[in-house]
């Protein structure tokens, strides 16, 4: 039985973070002031019960008194969530106008496609030879010609033009919004600058612990660099033990990701408990033996943990997992009983009051739910079967591992990710001695910096990459392109928790009201699918120098584009909308290319989808030929077309015109011109919203 003095910290974890996530969606000066009103009259309110609680024998009105904590908790979060975020104060950046920015790098610059990224601290702005303070965080991206001429490492500060902009939201359907991403990691502008644009200054701000682990980390990578040959295994290693992200090719990320196994490429709860077993049969003597040698017991663990944690860049699921570790070991110490729940909660309550924005982060997000899986359900899950065969014991321990933290984290991850691994328990079971088999030899490697073991380390890897690559190939590994709503990850979520109070207090009522959401969830799916049956729709993508138009019927779409399936542009910007829309069946065509189908006819300069038509203009087609009597619902311009659009828009009024990102920017915003003087309606596909035009 779990009382309510054990789980104290849950109680102040649930308001607190609900203020954090409300103040995340009304992020305004006004809502900062009312919060801080809030906070300090909750607080007030409090301290005088406090004052008066024997005398007016409040231990009679539990409720109310509970009921203040929380408002107080959850004006808390809300106050320390708004007090951190950099917009809303006076001194942010972007506010003001600066001829320089003095910036400090914050994160380990990595360089990707040529290009180095790094998140900077913007520390001043100079303006009329005087500096100002100033705060905000900006990311930055640096031209690899720049990097000959230029070396920048954490901690360095530079000045740069403030040529900064904010960051573009995404302007085509189910596309990655990074711009909502980077805000929840607090950063609103970036900026992509050259060699000539910067300055390296002498001087280096880098916090000393952080940039001492940095350098650490670098020379443990540059070893494993000098001993493995083979790159794909040494990208495996980098990331595996040392958080260090590596440049992974995109089928080994696939087979990870396809069979369940991607966690084990994100230094985190696994593998800090991997390091404590280790740690923890080393030092077993010291149990036994005097009390002094416990003590030195406990401060080698905490430390040791502590140091790979910070070694590994101190993620969230790094974070989570030394300080539920510590409280646990700390605990155990003190010869004091540990609710798992408590825990659980004091950890993720320390870490949001470090940085409440943590709360957005995927990472942390799917590791406290496949922790909660993991204190919740592993154990009855356990229970369900009993094996006298210690190995078969062994097996189903690890399959309920696997099992309990993979159906916590399924709402999130079919959210996140849009798949679901079918063979995740064999993927687990597999890679569940090579993962210990890597941590300990690679880490071995770097402490004793022996080489002639390589081979052996890197056979493992191998070994490991390739039995993924082997299951996520079998028939049916995965189940991909599923798209949920939000509401549906709520059914999803309330259904599992239902059924797993039901199954394991085996009372029928949570299992009714399970079946009974598993039902909304079904019904919302099959609407889903219905629609996306009998669906008519044209979506014209914002691409950047590209075009693309689908012309989308039931489960098929012609996709009329310069890109081809295996770009880059295509699964970033257009693959996500048609997965989005049930579309399983894609025909490729050009702009010149000529086709016929049972819904839509191009040809000659023209598109027909059922009952719209287009008007193809490009430098080949003659214009003043257009005749009066045609009618049109779009005209498309590509490639700098030479056309009067006045005499275009007296030809064809009632028409729509598209401007896609073929033409010059100077011709984008000549055509927009001439189009706003005759009130010739236009969307631009280029830095605006893609057009979605639904015919049902």
């Amino acid at each position: 039985m779990v009382f309510k003095a054990e789980i104290v910290f849950i109680k102040v974890f649930i308001p607190f973070a609900l203020g954090i996530i409300t103040a995340y969606y009304a992020q305004n000066n006004t809502a900062l002031i009312v919060s801080c009103y809030a906070l300090l009259s909750s607080f007030l309110a409090l301290l005088i019960l406090n004052i008066l609680y024997v005398k007016l024998s409040l231990w009679k009105h539990k409720i109310l008194t509970g009921s203040l904590l929380s408002i107080c908790l959850f004006f808390t979060g809300s106050t320390l969530c708004m007090l951190k975020t950099d917009f809303l104060k006076d001194n942010y950046f972007a506010k003001h106008r600066f001829k320089a920015l003095r910036i400090c790098i914050s994160s380990e610059p990595q360089l990707k496609n040529d290009i180095l990224r790094f998140e900077a601290e913007v520390t001043s702005g100079i303006k009329e030879q005087t500096s100002y303070p100033v705060t905000g965080k900006l990311l930055v991206a640096l031209k690899t010609d720049s990097i000959r001429s230029v070396q920048l490492n954490y901690g360095d500060e530079l000045l740069i033009e403030p040529k900064y902009a904010p960051v573009e939201p995404a302007y085509n359907p189910a596309e990655f919004d990074f711009k909502a991403w980077l805000a929840t990691q607090n950063i609103y502008q970036q900026v992509f600058i050259n060699h000539n644009q910067i300055v390296k200054l002498p001087s280096n701000a880098a916090n000393p612990l952080l940039k001492y682990a940095i350098n650490l980390r670098q020379k443990q990578v540059e070893f494993y660099r000098k001993v493995i040959k083979n790159d794909e295994a040494f990208a495996v290693a980098s990331t595996l033990i040392l958080g260090y992200r590596a440049d992974l090719s995109q089928e080994t990320l696939n087979a990870y990701s396809k069979t369940g196994t991607i966690h084990a490429l994100s230094v985190s709860g696994m593998h800090v408990g991997i390091i404590y077993i280790m740690i923890n049969l080393l030092l077993s003597r010291f149990s036994k033996n005097t009390r002094w040698l416990v003590v030195i017991k406990f401060l080698l663990t905490i430390t040791l943990i502590w140091y790979y944690a910070l070694i590994t860049g101190l993620s969230a699921s790094v974070l989570r997992s030394a300080i539920m570790l510590s409280a646990v070991i700390f605990a155990r110490q003190l010869k004091r009983h540990t609710n798992s729940y408590n825990v659980f909660a004091f950890t993720a309550f320390i870490l949001l009051v470090y940085d409440p924005f943590l709360i957005w982060d995927v990472g942390f997000q799917l590791s406290f739910l496949a922790v909660l899986g993991l204190v919740a359900l592993q154990p009855p899950l356990y229970k369900l079967l009993f094996f006298k065969n210690y190995f078969l014991d062994k097996i189903w321990a690890t399959i309920a591992v696997s099992m309990a933290a993979q159906i916590t984290t399924l709402p999130l991850s079919i959210y996140y990710f849009h798949q679901f691994p079918v063979y995740f328990i064999v993927s687990n079971l597999f890679i569940v001695i090579p993962v210990i088999l890597i941590m300990y030899i690679g880490l071995t490697m770097l402490i004793f910096k022996i080489s002639w073991i390589a081979p052996l380390f890197e056979y493992i890897i191998n070994f490991t990459n390739e039995g993924l690559k082997w299951i996520a190939d079998l028939p049916f590994s995965g189940l991909t392109a599923i798209f949920i709503e939000r509401w549906q990850i709520w059914v999803l979520s309330l259904f599992i928790v239902f059924i797993s109070i039901g199954l394991i207090q085996k009372r029928s009522r949570p299992v009714i009201c399970a079946l009974c959401l598993l039902l909304c969830f079904q019904i919302g799916t099959a609407h889903h699918k219905i629609l996306a049956e009998k669906q008519r729709k044209m979506i014209f993508f914002t691409l950047r120098k590209n075009y693309a138009a689908a012309f989308i019927s039931s489960k098929e779409a012609i996709l009329v584009t310069d890109l081809n399936p295996l770009e880059k542009n295509y699964l970033f910007f257009i693959k996500p909308a048609l997965e989005r829309y049930g579309v399983n069946q894609v025909k490729f065509i050009d702009w010149k290319t000529d086709t016929t189908t049972k819904h839509l006819i191009k040809t000659n300069h023209q598109i027909t989808f059922y009952d719209k038509s287009f008007l193809l203009i490009d430098p080949d087609l003659n214009a003043k030929k257009i005749a009066n009597e045609v009618h049109f619902n779009y005209i498309w311009l590509h490639q700098n077309p030479k056309i009067d659009i006045g005499m275009l828009h007296e030809q064809l009024k009632t028409a729509t015109l598209l401007i896609d990102a073929t033409n010059k920017d100077f011709k984008i915003a000549e055509f927009e011109n001439e189009a706003k003087k005759t009130n010739f309606k236009t969307h631009l596909l280029k830095r605006n919203n893609a057009l979605l035009v639904s015919l049902n």
